[in-house]
């Protein structure tokens, strides 16, 4: 059985079959990230999605579900019974078939693992019978955010070496094996990848262009739609700053010195702190860097720290990332990295169970 199980799982994932015609019933599904419908009147057009991270999850009786996507940017690892079965790549548009499975019930999830610049349509998980239908997972109790850059993307980071030419940073990048979810799966919580690579708090990486992170946050996908979807985590991690420091100023910068670069950091910074405190009254904020850039990150992140707890702030600290061997694309954080900054996460959140409790309003 067990021979005849691994092959089985070897077809899934080598020759995916794509149906003739879809089916059409619809599964409810427990959504993490965000994401915005493609139509208010029609749940059964899906919806649009951008940040990394995303996830989708439903659940279904019998031997055959079907994977509907309209998306030619994004990999996905999909999973049934906690079993992967399929790894779709920039698959374009229609139904994937997925099984034979055993005859029950079952739990199906995919998990989008790269960052893409564009948005995508993520239709459904769809069944031909309704009597097949079932309710969809349960959001979990435990909600925690990651708002960041590349390092909370997890950009190339299954890479075995920094020279990543061409398309391999896309290809190596897994947001699910960043410390972030790696973190959140480890306390059976929800998360959010709110993370786009080379962004900062004022500065993007050797000031490009571009929306920065707090300006960007605000949207679902592009610069279009905003989130309004009930959302309140009780821990809240930014990993923000690498790409405001990481590289000297250039003329025509809007900063002379650095000295002014620090200050409109560290305002901005707290501006933002204090906004997601408005939004997020529930949540305890952690704020993370790395000890690059001779020090630098960390020393403006604690100043942004020390300025909100004088403003009052209370529910927030600092964790370092220290000890890091940026051997992945670009100088970036490896799987190992991740695991290790993910390892600190947790013990620091083990150390403060009560975190927790603070349950959704």
């Amino acid at each position: 059985m067990r021979l005849a199980a691994l092959c089985l799982l070897a077809t899934f994932l080598t020759a995916p079959a794509f149906a003739a015609t879809p089916v059409g019933t619809a599964l409810p599904l427990h959504i993490g990230g965000r994401v915005v419908p493609v139509s208010d009147d029609d749940p059964a057009q899906g919806y649009r999605h951008q940040w990394p991270g995303t996830y989708f999850e439903a659940r279904f009786r019998g031997t055959e579900v079907h994977l509907r996507l309209n998306d030619d940017v994004n990999r996905f690892n999909v999973y049934v019974d906690g079993q992967l079965v399929n790894t779709p790549s920039r698959p374009g548009e229609g139904d994937i078939v997925l099984g034979p499975f055993a005859p029950g019930e079952h739990t199906i999830r995919a998990e989008k693992l790269n960052e893409s610049w564009g948005a995508a349509q993520f239709t459904g998980f769809f069944v031909s019978d309704p009597a097949n239908v079932l309710p969809a997972p349960e959001a979990l109790p435990r909600e925690i955010e990651f708002i960041g850059d590349s390092y909370t993307v997890g950009y190339g980071n299954t890479s075995p070496t920094r020279d990543c030419p061409g398309g391999q940073v896309w290809a190596t990048t897994d947001t699910q094996l960043a410390f972030g979810p790696v973190t959140a799966k480890h306390f059976n919580a929800d998360y959010r990848i709110n993370a786009i690579s080379g962004r900062g708090v004022v500065r993007n990486y050797n000031g490009g262009d571009g929306l920065h992170l707090p300006q960007a946050y605000a949207y679902t996908v592009q610069p279009d739609m905003i989130d309004s979807a009930d959302w309140r985590p009780q821990i809240i991690v930014i990993g923000l700053g690498t790409n405001d420091f990481s590289t000297p100023l250039h003329g025509g910068e809007v900063w002379t010195t650095r000295d002014e670069l620090h200050s409109d950091y560290e305002q901005t910074y707290v501006q933002f702190v204090q906004t997601l405190r408005a939004e997020n009254p529930q949540a305890f904020f952690l704020l993370m860097a790395t000890d690059q850039a001779n020090g630098e990150i960390q020393a403006e992140v604690r100043k942004v720290l020390t300025a909100l707890r004088s403003d009052g702030e209370s529910r927030i600290d600092f964790l370092p990332m220290n000890n890091l061997s940026f051997g992945a694309c670009d100088w970036h954080l490896t799987t190992a990295d991740d695991a290790r900054v993910a390892s600190g996460l947790i013990a620091w959140i083990d150390a403060h169970p009560d975190l927790w409790d603070h349950k959704k309003e």
